[in-house]
């Protein structure tokens, strides 16, 4: 049975296909007003390329941008929220934090673009006590349907509700939805405590009304795309990857989705791990250049790092769920070229899009962007673009260029595109340097592997830019990210407040710690249940999410094997200290060490796609691949002379000598002066300074 893998992206939607036959790859321009309509055709279009019917397609596994893009556009539904009495402005005070701390000049997005307006978050008498979770004050059921024929008023259906210590006892918030779906019988309804089961009431509440915001719009769009693909003849199951690497259902996700609001760059980390793995390099750090933006993730040692749930922020609200740890910039093939009102020459973060896209791409588009820079340089081939499939305009390119950065500027259009180039990459490298040498990395040590569409013409140049030892670059660079979604398990996650020192834990307490970790083991197991899992195909990892008496965050420390006992319980003592000493650099060993949350991670294996080896060179010249020659501009500012090569006639251990292109259907790899690019054993490329193994 065939699987299809599915990234959409802000300009092109790109799919891989597993079949007994082989691997496909394809790629279709991305529909931005209903990305579903791309979905479907490319489903279509790869199926057709296989040579089988679209009823073949056993699995479906898709990586959107849907939600992602609600936060960036701040076009998400109108919210209205249930809050207990005396807390109304949790959402607007937050932490008292400052965005910028020296600066008088700034914006507060938690206050500037609220989740849930003032107005329509109600305060309703209620009260849970902690710590044990008793009732001070039984809520007002009437006020409850006061605010419900309040937002019936405002036309208002898609309602948070968070109340202070739902953590302890949920009681009071399933109570609200009751009388919330039996006043607003279509309401779209958010818990807190079920989407963040958590102490902190603003990041609780933070990520309640964050799914409430994007509810609506994303579950239209995955029940929409589901549909529109049962309507083509795909009966596939249809499965969405997560901001954590994991995959889960459409109804899941439709639920929760703020589970997915990073679902788009997890595939793209997941794919760069597992290339990685294919070529042997542990220490990798991933550069996903797409046509809007680039994603950036450092994985040390084969291992995907999560972010720390202090650092998980979207659009600058906290979201407590968990993600992959990468770094987003506005630094894509679409990016546009400025010059602002200063003077200043800037490239990005705003994007041509696929719609009109650059101006090279003949739709009406009239700003200078990264892609027509490349083209100007002739590190593109105009009428080589996806393979000839997408034919570009040199002379609207270069005219872009000309009028908008050249003139204003006093500078060829050469120095100009040049430029373009070296901005965007700057950007890039920073980017890189804050997920790298920031955190104690030292990317002298790693790999940049470049991928999405634009990532290979920048590899070399980033790699220079943080002193990084090569390059690797994918088999198939511009559909990275959708190999990646058939590279993942399915994944569903459970949390339980377990507040507990554990220095101090008596029999009460390790018994209130198994009670809890046999819960989440029972909640796990429902879902897998009805995700149709059998049990021997199924894995259940415990994490123990702890602190120093006080601290301001958890870190995750592992859990000891079966029951907790006096015996053992030093296994999660231990390994928080040792991650904290991972972290931090330091450990109190002897501090008070406090549970606060315990965290059950269910995953059932999926089959992972294969990638075909490649046949080892013969022996013959390299000439075999060769296409034809053509003048290019390299960042040194010379010149030259530069061969073409099809990639996909290059056989393992071949080596080209820069300077020279690699052509491809998805994307275009450049090998500067100086460098040399030599074949892996599935196709991949290493690109490194000629003389250094």
């Amino acid at each position: 049975m065939a699987r299809i893998g599915v990234d959409v992206g802000g300009t092109n939607t790109d799919l891989v296909l597993e079949t007994d036959g082989g691997v496909f790859y394809h790629k279709v321009p991305t529909t931005l007003k209903n990305q579903s309509i791309g979905v479907v055709e490319g489903v279509r279009g790869i199926c057709e390329l296989a040579g089988i019917d679209t009823s073949a397609v056993e699995t479906i596994v898709h990586g959107t941008t849907t939600a992602t893009n609600i936060t960036i556009e701040h076009n998400g539904s109108e919210c209205g929220m249930l809050t207990t009495q005396g807390f109304r402005d949790i959402l607007h005070i937050g932490r008292h934090k400052r965005p910028h701390n020296f600066s008088l000049h700034f914006d507060v997005p938690w206050q500037s673009q609220p989740l849930v307006k003032r107005r329509n978050r109600i305060a309703i008498a209620e009260r849970i006590l902690p710590p044990t979770g008793e009732i001070e004050t039984p809520l007002d059921e009437d006020a409850v349907r006061q605010a419900c024929a309040l937002f019936r008023k405002r036309g208002i259906d898609s309602i948070v509700i968070g109340f202070m210590f739902a953590f302890l006892n949920d009681s009071h918030e399933r109570r609200a939805r009751e009388i919330v779906l039996e006043e607003i019988p279509h309401a779209y309804v958010t818990l807190s405590s079920e989407v963040a089961n958590v102490l902190r009431e603003y990041e609780r509440f933070s990520t309640a009304a964050m799914n409430s915001y994007v509810g609506p719009k994303t579950a239209y769009y995955l029940r929409d795309l589901e549909a529109r693909l049962r309507d083509s003849g795909v009966g596939a199951k249809l499965r969405i990857i997560q901001s954590n690497g994991g995959v889960s259902t459409v109804d899941a996700c439709a639920r929760r989705p703020v589970r997915i609001l990073m679902s788009g760059p997890a595939g793209g980390v997941i794919g760069g791990a597992s290339e990685g793995e294919l070529v042997g390099t542990g220490n990798i750090i991933t550069v996903d250049i797409g046509g809007t933006s680039a994603d950036i993730s450092t994985i040390p040692d084969h291992q995907i790092k999560i972010m720390n749930p202090r650092d998980t922020y979207v659009s600058g609200h906290p979201v407590l769920t968990p993600m992959i740890d990468l770094v987003t910039i506005g630094a894509g093939g679409g990016s546009v070229a400025f010059i602002d009102d200063a003077g200043g020459f800037n490239v990005g973060p705003r994007s041509a899009g696929s719609e009109p896209g650059p101006a090279c791409y003949g739709r009406g588009g009239t700003e200078p962007t990264v892609t027509d820079a490349q083209i100007v340089l002739g590190r593109l081939d105009p009428d080589m673009a996806l393979g000839g499939d997408l034919q570009l305009d040199a002379d609207l390119a270069r005219k872009a260029v000309e009028e908008k950065i050249a003139k204003p500027l006093g500078l060829t259009v050469r120095d100009a595109a040049l430029g373009i180039i070296k901005i965007i990459n700057s950007n890039m490298a920073l980017a890189i340097r804050s997920n790298s040498v920031a955190r104690g990395v030292d990317p002298r040590e790693f790999s940049i592997m470049p991928f999405g569409g634009a990532g290979p013409l920048h590899g070399t140049a980033l790699a220079e830019a943080v002193s990084a030892k090569d390059v690797i670059v994918p088999v198939a660079p511009g559909i990275t990210a959708a190999v990646g979604l058939l590279k993942t398990d399915l994944q569903y996650e459970h949390t339980a407040p377990v507040i507990i020192e554990l220095t101090k834990a008596g029999d009460a307490e390790l018994t209130g710690i198994n009670q809890a970790v046999a819960e989440l083991k029972a909640d796990i197991g429902a879902e897998l249940d009805a995700d149709d899992i059998p049990a021997d195909a199924r894995h259940i990892e415990l994490v123990a999410e702890c602190r120093y008496h006080g601290q301001g965050f958890e870190l995750r420390a592992q859990m000891p094997e079966g029951e907790v006992t006096a015996e053992n319980l030093s296994t999660i003592i231990d390994s928080f200290h040792d991650q904290h000493e991972l972290d931090y650099g330091y450990a109190y060993r002897d501090a008070g060490v406090e549970l606060i949350t315990l965290r059950a991670i269910g995953s059932a294996a999926a089959r992972k796609i294969t990638i075909p080896e490649v046949p080892d060179t013969d022996g013959s010249s390299t000439d075999r691949a060769l296409m034809f020659v053509r003048p290019t501009t390299f960042d040194d500012g010379s010149t030259l002379e530069t061969p073409r090569y099809d990639r996909g006639k290059l056989y393992a251990g071949d080596v080209i000598q820069g300077p020279a292109i690699l052509i491809q259907h998805n994307s275009t790899t450049l090998v500067p002066p100086g460098y040399v690019a030599e074949t892996l054993k599935h196709g991949n490329t290493r690109v490194r300074l000629a003389g250094v193994e």
